[in-house]
């Protein structure tokens, strides 16, 4: 399974990845207590990746706010630095997208100082006031403890964890969508431990759909791979079951969101605490459900052009190798599919074992065959190109307020759910509908109104080539080299890495209302 808020820090040449997805479990009542764990989708540059500019040849390639140390190899992204890559204007006390719109945040524990952080958030970027809410339907967790009084493989920070995730989906989700109302949809036990996890995820996703009126835009960053559900029939069982929730919301006009996962390809068996890799591609739930639309990934490069030289992304003494992380100061605005090598991370997508090919995607079936293809749209998720984020929460374990950079497509899924909501208020701008079954509008339309990601060349080596989600992995010498799981190409038009490619502002939002 995937990790809780991913944190990456260099280990002499490796790199440790604990990520952060939220959860989803499967199986009948008699499996229950075997259920797969739920895992956030995001990822956290490390703090070690700052302060190391003096001398550097390479520049600042991120400054954090408010005195923060800069860094010179990873990339960091203001609200108004991603709302004008996507066509969007900047951020005023008077920006008005999203209004009258509800966006629904789903994680497990939420934060603490969620409120707090945002406000802080807003005034630093100089937006409007939050509309912001917490609504915990079966109860909010026990803050006094990082673990959240979980146990298990819930393992020693798992409300911290989550913390990190919930922060970032409700700050990025206001960044493009700053006067909606937002909620953080919260649940108190880990979904880390498995049996409470993905039920109680959707537990509270049906209470929310009750709750909040038509037209909700929902956004998942979290999931688990099909294969950990128990084999084709149970997993069938079990995600007709979690369907319905989406089904009851789509009838309302409600649309729902899910990240793809930051794993590429690679999933993991149904074994011990999910750790033995699987040897076959694999996707996860509930990005895959055909009732979600799935977002992948990119790594958008604005203002800035990746030039790898060496692929040895570490030097012996575990710091950063320049000759990998080289980059040079354009005027471009790129963004090819999301895949690190660096950290072994990049946008999930490929086909299910479970669903077959729904009925809107029969205009791809040369892609996908007789499958659910994912993702359907994308977004930038790279961490080298990373969002800004402020937290306060559980100093014990993160030290004092700061700033931190984010990644994963736990990045990618709250703003393309913003997005949408700018797209609802428009319509009802027009006395239309809220789009609710976003995805047999997507397939449907010839206008996408999405920016087409396609094959990119970086740099002299062979992670430049940025043509698929195949992972890398690092040999015994710190040198990247392609793990054997497959990986899928990213070509013109729907792929299985990136879907139809990036909602761009004014034309994702002529599409919706067209």
């Amino acid at each position: 399974m995937r990790r809780p808020t991913r944190s990456l820090a260099a280990l002499g040449t490796a790199v440790a990845v604990t990520t952060s997805l939220t959860g989803f479990l499967g199986g009948g009542a008699a499996a229950l207590a075997a259920l797969p764990a739920v895992q956030p989708f995001a990822a956290k540059a490390p703090d070690s990746a700052f302060g190391a500019t003096s001398g550097s040849a390479l520049g600042v390639a991120c400054q954090r706010p408010e005195g923060g140390t800069p860094s010179a190899t990873i990339h960091c992204y203001t609200p108004n630095q991603m709302r004008a890559a996507n066509g969007l204007a900047d951020l005023t006390p008077t920006t008005t997208d999203g209004a009258g719109q509800t966006i629904v945040l789903v994680d497990a524990y939420g934060t603490p100082t969620g409120a707090d952080d945002l406000a802080h958030f807003a005034r630093y970027f100089g937006g409007p006031t939050p509309d912001f809410e917490t609504y915990y339907p079966l109860g909010a967790p026990n803050y006094k403890s990082a673990t959240g009084n979980g146990s298990g493989t819930s393992g020693p920070s798992a409300a911290e964890g989550w913390a990190g995730e919930a922060t970032l989906d409700i700050e990025w989700a206001y960044a493009i969508a700053p006067k909606a109302h937002i909620v953080l949809l919260a649940t108190p036990p880990a979904e880390t431990q498995g049996v409470q996890g993905l039920p109680n995820l959707m537990k509270a996703i049906d209470a929310a759909v009750a709750k909040y009126p038509s037209g909700t835009v929902f956004s998942m960053s979290f999931g688990t791979d099909e294969s950990a559900f128990g084999g084709q029939s149970a997993a069938k069982a079990q995600f007709a079951k979690f369907d319905a929730t989406f089904q009851r919301g789509q009838a309302k006009k409600d649309t729902f969101f899910a990240s793809s996962g930051d794993n590429g390809s690679v999933g993991f068996e149904r074994a011990h605490h999910q750790t033995a890799t699987s040897a076959t591609p694999q996707v996860s739930y509930p990005n895959v459900s055909p009732y979600v639309t799935s977002v992948g990934g990119t790594q958008l490069q604005y203002k800035w052009t990746w030039d790898p030289q060496k692929d040895v992304p570490f030097n012996a003494d575990g710091s950063r190798n320049p000759d990998y992380f080289n980059w040079e100061s354009s005027d471009q605005n790129e963004q090819p599919v999301w895949n690190e090598g660096w950290a072994s991370i990049g946008t999930g997508g490929g086909l299910s074992t479970v669903y077959p090919r729904p009925a809107y995607q029969n205009s791809v079936a040369d892609v996908v065959g007789s499958h659910r293809g994912v993702p359907d749209v994308a977004w930038n998720a790279a961490v080298n190109g990373g969002v800004l984020v402020y937290r306060s929460f559980f100093p014990s374990i993160d030290g004092p307020p700061s700033w931190g950079i984010y990644g994963g497509t736990s990045a990618a899924s709250p703003q393309v759910a913003a997005m949408t909501a700018i797209g609802n208020a428009a319509r009802k701008a027009k006395g239309e509908a809220p789009i609710g079954d976003l995805n047999s509008l997507l397939y449907a339309s010839a206008n996408k109104g999405t920016y087409d990601v396609v094959p990119r060349t970086y740099g002299t080596t062979p992670s430049g080539h940025l043509e698929n989600n195949r992972m890398w992995d690092t040999d015994a010498n710190g040198v990247l080299v392609p793990d054997p799981v497959p990986g899928y190409a990213t070509t013109l038009g729907y792929d299985l890495t990136t879907g139809w490619g990036v909602p761009q502002g004014p034309n994702w939002l002529s599409a919706l209302t067209g």
